[in-house]
């Protein structure tokens, strides 16, 4: 089956009667380039980190923008052993998402639960926060409680993390 597309995301939302905001703008791959839409975009600026451990086990860590994150103290955080970057190839086959997409709502693609997603604690005081739509050429604003809602309603279980 393949991925789902923004418009899947948004048709799931909708489903669950949870209202977001999207914007479409130029690709970002980074929070660098996201920088560009401070002025048109209220809420917490977001990032995501797709892991995995040597045992093949995976993680999609949200947390706030500008957080420095330690894969070696957040490692035991998890019960992970030496955590390291996935590949884009497993990115693609497990979340149906391309780097620089990287976005808790690529869950609605992890149908076998491969992935566990984690949300930084710093997130859930946000008023909205901001995420890639399964796309870089948008970015959609959510509720942290709604967001944790959408993921659940994946068959995920989040993991709260306080990831300072």
């Amino acid at each position: 089956m393949p991925p789902a597309t923004p418009d899947h995301l948004f048709a799931r939302l909708k489903q669950l009667g949870i209202a977001t905001t999207t914007v479409t703008h130029a690709p970002m791959f980074t929070v660098a380039d996201s920088r560009g839409l401070r002025g048109s975009l209220p809420g917490t600026h977001c990032k995501c980190l797709f892991l995995r451990d040597k045992k093949g086990r995976m993680w999609l860590v949200a947390t706030v923008e500008d957080r420095s994150v330690d894969l070696k103290a957040l490692a035991p955080k998890l019960g992970a052993g030496r955590l390291s970057f996935g590949s884009p190839e497993r990115l693609m086959a497990h979340l149906g998402v391309a780097p620089g997409s990287v976005t808790p709502f690529a869950v609605i693609n992890d149908t076998a639960g491969a992935v566990t997603a984690v949300v930084d604690q710093a997130l859930l005081a946000a008023e909205t926060v901001n995420f890639h739509p399964l796309v870089n050429t948008a970015t959609t604003s959510i509720r942290p409680a709604d967001l944790i809602r959408f993921i659940e309603a994946c068959d995920h279980a989040p993991v709260i993390c306080d990831l300072r």
